[in-house]
């Protein structure tokens, strides 16, 4: 897994009733148990940072003096510059045991003057873990030359401090470990980096459950980029949502007000032309794009395609209808744009699995189960894990991602999955599919992949839905969920 799954495992997991107190926990006490079983009582030197690595690597020193071995910590900060509450906690415990009887010694680390060799037998290195990121500072720098240096046996907390945990590159210096403890699952830089700096790699489970990983929760919206202070207009997504009929005028309408509620700078509507009057009337922030008569047709496609190399993103269906027409429209459509795209609604009724591999970008599709079942032929069973592997498939057959709609959302992409439990039975009312679209469309424009803004537009949209019954009760609207989408944004 990458840093950022392991970051949102742990909030997921916290989410869920486990403290990050018990993750450290758990982490320290395995760590120091992999010293414990090989080791005789002797002297550990624990070099630790200030942030989640360092706590671990609190935990661990308290283990081993219950076991009889002499600690000795270098704390390489300020304790005041401990940056999380349980890093904190763990290091106040070391020093109510330092004023004791117990074999520990503290030395905070203010620059690398206050650093000294040591003649520990084991080392652990508890200092960045996947915290690394460019050339590493002082004292930082020095205390990796200290462990390198020594003759004591080296443990890695999680992933050797300067071993970049995404990429296993190492940018100037990194510890050179006998073996490396990591939590939970492997991080991706760990199978790529060199064994010098690896050593041995042991995989410690600190009680994360699969649910945390399998479902989506809090944690995921730390997937979610900062806005960058120096953009410009158009560089956070600029979505073109296809759409509209006669019949249906409101559906594309919601589709790009929710991904402007998303952060997309810019949304537009193409739809027929005796429809954009009314789009227009919804709202003064969406732009409308007319092509002609009350439907689309094959007319339109070369113009469409054309308008929709401006934009970064396609939503293909909402309120499109039924004509013959659209359907050659719109399966020339799915195979000429290339953009990421999101197929809803009708659309999904008149394009099959076979034509989707034809497309060279992403495409998402979201389903309810009708429509799930027009567009593969497959009748979405009742019993969850058969679902899923059905939706797996029809992923693997239409190489597309392929959300789910239901009281649980099932997210796939090939053997990829997600699912998602957030929403609420008001959200049966029209429209909500619409917002989903939208909002899926614009996390493709901001970059997210197929897979990820499917999974976490899922998330937004029910949880959006979730603060609208909160506020209504079950008798709320589309045009209620969008506006509390923007309010489930962390910034």
């Amino acid at each position: 897994m990458t840093p950022k799954d392991m970051m949102v495992a742990d909030a997921n997991s916290e989410a869920m009733g486990i403290p990050r107190t018990s993750l450290m926990e758990n982490a320290g006490s395995c760590l120091a148990r992999r010293i414990i079983n090989n080791r005789n009582p002797c002297k550990v030197a624990i070099f630790s940072g200030n942030g989640g690595n360092g706590g671990d690597g609190f935990v661990a020193a308290r283990y081993l003096i219950n076991h009889g071995f002499e600690v000795e910590v270098f704390l390489l900060s300020e304790p005041s510059l401990i940056k999380s509450s349980e890093t904190r906690l763990n290091w106040n415990v070391l020093e109510k045991m330092s004023n004791g009887t117990s074999p520990l010694s503290l030395n905070i680390i203010r620059d690398s003057s206050y650093l000294h060799e040591t003649d520990a037998e084991v080392v652990v290195d508890a200092i960045l873990g996947t915290g690394v990121s460019g050339n590493l500072r002082e004292p930082v720098s020095t205390a990796v030359d200290i462990i390198n240096q020594s003759e004591g046996f080296t443990v890695a907390v999680d992933v050797p401090t300067g071993v970049d945990p995404g990429s296993g590159m190492v940018a100037d210096n990194a510890v050179r470990a006998d073996v490396t403890v990591t939590f939970h699952k492997v991080k991706v830089g760990l199978n790529i980096a060199s064994v010098e700096y690896i050593g041995n790699l042991e995989i410690c489970d600190i009680g994360i459950p699969k649910e945390a990983e399998l479902f989506t929760g809090p944690g995921d919206l730390l997937r979610l980029p900062n806005r960058d202070k120096k953009s410009h207009k158009g560089q956070n997504g600029k979505v073109l949502v296809i759409g509209g009929s006669k019949e249906y005028s409101g559906a594309p309408a919601l589709a790009a007000l929710a991904s402007l509620g998303a952060g997309a700078d810019i949304s537009v509507v193409a739809c027929p032309r005796e429809l954009s009057q009314v789009i227009r009337s919804y709202s003064p922030d969406l732009i409308v794009h007319s092509l002609s008569d009350y439907f689309m047709n094959p007319k339109d496609t070369d113009e469409i395609v054309k308008f929709s190399e401006n934009f970064d993103s396609v939503v293909l269906g909402c309120g499109i209808g039924r004509e013959e027409e659209t359907s050659l429209a719109v399966n020339d459509l799915v195979v000429e744009i290339e953009k990421p795209m999101v197929i809803d609604a009708d659309a999904l009724k008149m394009v099959g699995p076979g034509v989707l591999p034809r497309r060279i970008y992403e495409t998402v599709i979201t389903p309810h189960a009708g429509e799930f079942r027009e567009f593969s032929g497959i009748g979405a069973p009742q019993d969850l894990q058969d679902k899923i592997k059905v939706v797996k498939e029809v992923s693997r057959e239409s190489e597309a991602t392929v959300l789910l709609k239901g009281a649980v959302d099932i997210i796939a992409r090939n053997d990829k999955l997600k699912l998602n439990s957030t929403g609420n039975p008001g959200m049966t009312v029209g429209g909500t599919g619409d917002c989903l679209a939208g909002l899926t469309g614009a996390l493709l424009a901001q970059g997210r992949d197929a897979f990820e803004a499917a999974f976490l537009g899922a998330y937004i949209n029910g949880l959006a839905g979730d603060l609208a019954c909160e506020e209504y009760g079950y008798n709320f609207k589309a045009t209620d969920v969008l506006n509390f989408i923007p309010r489930v944004y962390p910034f």
